[in-house]
């Protein structure tokens, strides 16, 4: 997940890593400063790819509140918005070394943690 404060404004992002039984291996939220929330939103995407790679995880099912960034990643938007380009490149660099990967759009409600976090991130700056 991603969020800004502003748009562009301080902004954070997040990740949740779960295993195949919906249990929470790990998540982490990071402060990224100004930046849009798509920007914010693709960082969280990258991370968590980062992260699984790191945990030897070839298999992954991503689902983010962003319809945007997820339609993006599946060929369904083309990346128009300059600044979002090398997030977009990043991320798809980075799906090619997974055995398989998928993404989903999810309704932000089954996405709380994740933008909790976020929340808890730009708070503690405050």
């Amino acid at each position: 997940d991603g969020g800004s404060r502003g748009n562009p404004g301080k902004s954070a992002c997040a990740y949740v890593i779960c295993n195949q039984s919906d249990e929470v291996i790990e998540d982490s939220g990071f402060y990224m400063g100004l930046a849009t929330n798509n920007q914010a939103e693709y960082l969280g995407v990258q991370k968590a790819l980062e992260r699984a790679q790191e945990l030897g995880i070839d298999e992954v099912k991503l689902f983010s509140d962003s319809q945007l960034i997820v339609n993006q990643l599946k060929g369904v938007y083309k990346v128009k918005n300059v600044e979002l380009a090398p997030y977009y490149q990043k991320v798809k660099s980075l799906s090619e070394s997974f055995k398989s990967i998928s993404f989903t759009h999810i309704p932000r409600e089954m996405n709380k943690l994740a933008d909790q976090l976020v929340n808890d991130t730009l708070d503690s700056l405050e």
